[in-house]
């Protein structure tokens, strides 16, 4: 088991978000979190980053039992937070910048630039980008910051639909081909059908895991995804329910 998680709880001012939450994730695979908005699917993200410390509850990568920081997570949030005064190159090299491996990382980035659809732009500037390229940017960043599991909060959310499908279809592709572990928090119920090994279904006050759904298909296409109207309807049924 790559990622566990046990008994975690976590307040803000005075008021329980979580409580005894339990997830794991297995080594390549793509898990997301849905729920109504407020109910703390960022607040996880924020705690496996290190960012937030939660007041009870365990968080073990490879049966080792972590705390804080660590180098396991990568966080991408819905932001490109890029520079505006930096290149692509600079911006996708920042950790590396901050690091002292920047020459190492430039070479990486360099060579994965095809991959991710930024060949020619590496000298360019953020505003000089569509936003389909600047989140494929801060996507590159992420990657080459070479952690065990990426955490994802609304990457897509801020694109228009056309962008986003387009965005999901390339993460879908990205993914198989860099067998990168993914922890993806969206609203988008059709996005986590068509990205998901599985979906978590986060709800209650104070919010837990309340269900786990299996999304079993090898080949994800459009059409495919139209056809889910039964399991779309099951999944909004179960972020509505109120425990």
């Amino acid at each position: 088991m790559k990622l566990l998680i046990q008994g975690l709880s976590f307040s803000y001012a005075h008021r329980t978000i979580l409580k005894d939450l339990t997830m794991k994730m297995s080594d390549g695979e793509f898990v997301t979190i849905l729920g109504p908005s407020g109910v703390g699917k960022s607040t996880i993200l924020n705690i496996l980053s290190g960012m937030l410390k939660p007041d009870r509850g365990s968080i073990f990568m490879d049966q080792e039992r972590i705390t804080g920081v660590t180098p396991h997570f990568a966080y991408m949030p819905q932001d490109d937070l890029l520079f505006p005064w930096k290149t692509v190159l600079d911006n996708v090299c920042l950790y590396g910048a901050i690091h002292k491996t920047k020459s190492l990382q430039r070479a990486e980035a360099i060579r994965l630039l095809p991959d991710f659809g930024l060949s020619g732009y590496e000298h360019a500037y953020p505003d000089e980008l569509s936003g389909g390229m600047r989140q494929r940017a801060a996507f590159l960043r992420t990657v080459l910051c070479r952690s065990e599991i990426l955490l994802l909060d609304e990457p897509f959310g801020a694109l228009d639909v056309i962008t986003r499908g387009e965005m999901q279809d390339w993460l879908l592709t990205m993914q198989k081909r860099l067998n990168q572990t993914i922890l993806l928090v969206t609203h988008d119920i059709d996005e986590a059908i068509y990205l998901s090994d599985r979906i978590l279904i986060l709800n209650g006050t104070p919010a837990s895991i309340t269900r786990e759904l299996v999304i079993e298909k090898e080949e994800r296409t459009r059409e495919w995804l139209y056809g889910q109207g039964p399991l779309r309807m099951q999944i909004h049924n179960l972020i509505r329910e109120v425990n």
